[in-house]
């Protein structure tokens, strides 16, 4: 149970966070291109890289921990469902090439983030 618990507080932490870096994201560059969903999931794979190193190879924190951190915080964070529904907006309003350009940018920048935060932590610790 307090796992659950755990997980359940870091994704409401989660949640408001990617609100507000998605809402200061998309006030300072505009609404024309999902910048935000973008920024948002660029910066949760980048974490989710580091973090893998920090608690699962490195760390000693507890299950419940890492739980709390990995599935509720980042998996709240970040937004798939998101980043789904605002390309399908884009292909609809004939918008194509944004549409692909988001897609393209998503995927390979949050792999290389996750990578990358994967590869920092290990050098680093």
């Amino acid at each position: 149970m307090t796992r659950l618990l755990l997980i359940a507080l870091g994704g409401a932490v989660g949640a408001v966070l990617r609100y507000g870096v998605s809402t200061g994201v998309y006030r300072w560059l505009g609404q024309d291109f999902p910048y935000g969903t973008l920024v948002v999931n660029v910066t949760g794979s980048l974490a989710m890289g580091i973090l893998y190193v920090v608690f699962l190879e490195r760390g000693d924190l507890s299950a419940e921990w890492r739980a709390a951190v990995l599935v509720g915080l980042l998996g709240a964070f970040t937004t798939f469902s998101t980043f789904s529904i605002e390309t399908a907006s884009l292909f609809e309003s004939r918008e194509h090439g944004r549409a692909i350009a988001n897609i393209v940018l998503s995927v390979w920048l949050c792999v290389m983030a996750t990578w990358m935060g994967i590869s920092i932590s290990r050098r680093m610790l």
